[in-house]
């Protein structure tokens, strides 16, 4: 027997929730996640504040679908790249062009904390993916470089990244990869760069060029 797929009423159900996450990213991208409303999204779509939330059990239910999304397209544009062939300077650059795609899907991620909102343990496995994407990428340093006192840190504390069996020198590497390449970015999607006449895309890669 075949499966036939998702109902009519499922299909539907999937519909209006995209729509309500469409207008969702729009409020945010105007003032901001504090500002996120169902009822003021409800009245947008020409339904009742009630209605609404039979999609979504309330905001946070809503935040952590569109956090969920945001890293989804992250994971998978970066595997995608992987294993494409880029390597850690190509995966700059990817990251860079999506966020650049969207500053406020970047920006719900990696921004400011929403206050009081704690993302759920499946939320962190998918932003996981991505770590481990890059520390598979980092490659080692060579073979005769010290070890340094944080890569003894690392080596037992390395939750952050998702349990990936890698020597503590690589960790280090990939989170200082991770934290440089975000250091760029949030300046440049933010605005600071403006006006300063350079490419952030080159200072992205002499800034990939100087990890140990």
């Amino acid at each position: 027997m075949t499966d036939a797929g998702p109902s009519s009423r499922e299909r539907y159900r999937a519909q209006v929730r995209a729509e309500i996450k469409q207008h969702a990213w729009a409020q945010i991208a105007e003032a901001g996640v504090p500002a996120l409303s169902l009822n003021a999204i409800a009245k947008q779509l020409g339904m009742s504040g009630p209605a609404l939330y039979r999609y979504f059990a309330g905001r946070d239910e809503l935040v952590t679908a569109l956090i969920r999304d945001a890293y989804r397209s992250l994971a998978d544009t970066v595997r995608a790249a992987r294993d494409g062939g880029a390597d850690l300077a190509g995966l700059a650059h990817v990251i860079r062009d999506w966020a650049r795609e969207d500053p406020q899907r970047y920006f719900l991620i990696y921004g400011t904390p929403v206050p009081g909102y704690h993302a759920p343990d499946d939320t962190t496995e998918i932003s996981n993916e991505v770590m481990a994407v890059l520390v598979e990428a980092c490659g080692a340093r060579p073979a005769d470089a010290p070890a340094t006192p944080f890569d003894t840190h690392l080596g037992d504390h390395r939750e952050w990244a998702g349990g990936y069996p890698a020597a503590a020198a690589v960790l280090h590497r990939a989170l200082s990869f991770w934290t440089r390449l975000h250091g760029v970015l949030s300046l440049e999607l933010a605005g600071h760069f403006a006006g300063m006449g350079f490419d952030p895309g080159l200072l992205i890669d002499e800034e990939v060029g100087a990890l140990r």
